[in-house]
């Protein structure tokens, strides 16, 4: 346990600065208030922090499930559909969009962090479970993993991320919207044809997660200078055009390149050692978790 563990989330740090999250709801991480409000805090605090994590992999506890999605009896609560508690439905509605658009900020909190979030999944990855992706870098699977977008199956347009990220991160909207109005199960290998997800691993959930944390291990060793400037250039490019992402990345560069983790990587390398990068806040948090 570590002061960044809560409830029903772990987080231990198994290498140098390269966190290891794992969803711990019992019995199979459906998302409740309590749940998202904490993965989001999360990651807001370690950028808050300054903590010096250059790359952080999210997985299950359970050996069975990645999540569930949605906590249903969550959804169905006075908290999130307010209408109910009010005698004008539009007021109701206004309350329930403003509770929707915090659920939201939570789950995409991984994308406004300055390190790469990648996911280790397994077993089953039901409704929000398939939106959390698209907030992420990186996501590797177990061949062993079922993708399911449930949502049009309970009653609603999946909202809380799905539909905002799939579209613009995978490379067939045929597929998904097949998928995503008819609510079929798919494979590990489908959701790489898809492009939903970049590796798959045989096995299950040990397996995927020793992947992801060797992938977290050689992106922590490069210069966070480097890949936080990586990170931002390519997120800005999945929504603007190319002239205007040039633009950007001119300005971004023309500051970065004054970093001294260039000759300091050079120099290294020159050498045959294995350069050393400073952290990327001028005061970070190193502190053991």
């Amino acid at each position: 346990m570590s002061q960044y563990s809560s409830k029903w989330i772990r987080v231990s740090e198994p290498y140098p600065h390269v966190l290891h999250v794992e969803l711990a709801r019992a019995p199979v991480n459906a998302f409740n208030t309590e749940l998202w409000q904490a993965y989001g805090k999360l990651f807001d605090q370690l950028v808050e922090d300054s903590y010096d994590v250059r790359a952080l992999v999210v997985s299950s506890s359970f050996s069975k499930t990645f999540t569930a999605g949605i906590d249903l009896n969550d959804l169905a609560g006075p908290e999130i559909i307010a209408t109910d508690k009010v005698s004008d439905n539009a007021r109701g509605a206004l309350q329930t969009r403003k509770r929707l658009l915090a659920f939201q900020r939570a789950l995409g909190a991984p994308e406004r962090t300055p390190f790469p979030v990648i996911l280790a999944v397994h077993g089953h990855v039901i409704g929000l479970g398939v939106g959390l992706i698209g907030a992420c870098d990186v996501c590797y699977a177990a061949s062993n993993t079922s993708f399911i977008i449930k949502e049009v199956d309970v009653g609603f347009a999946p909202g809380l991320g799905t539909m905002a990220f799939l579209p613009k991160i995978t490379g067939n909207h045929s597929l998904v919207r097949e998928l995503t109005y008819t609510a079929r199960p798919f494979s590990a290998a489908e959701a790489e044809r898809l492009g939903l997800v970049s590796k798959v691993v045989q096995g299950g959930r040990e397996e995927v997660i020793k992947e992801a944390l060797e992938l977290a291990r050689v992106i922590a060793s490069r210069s966070p200078v480097a890949v936080a400037g990586a990170k931002h250039l390519t997120t800005h490019a999945r929504d603007y055009s190319v002239p205007e992402n040039l633009a950007v990345t001119s300005v971004w560069n023309g500051s970065a390149f004054l970093t001294n983790d260039i000759p300091d990587n050079l120099k290294a390398r020159l050498n045959k050692q294995s350069p050393s990068f400073p952290p990327l806040a001028v005061i970070p948090r190193q502190s053991k978790l």
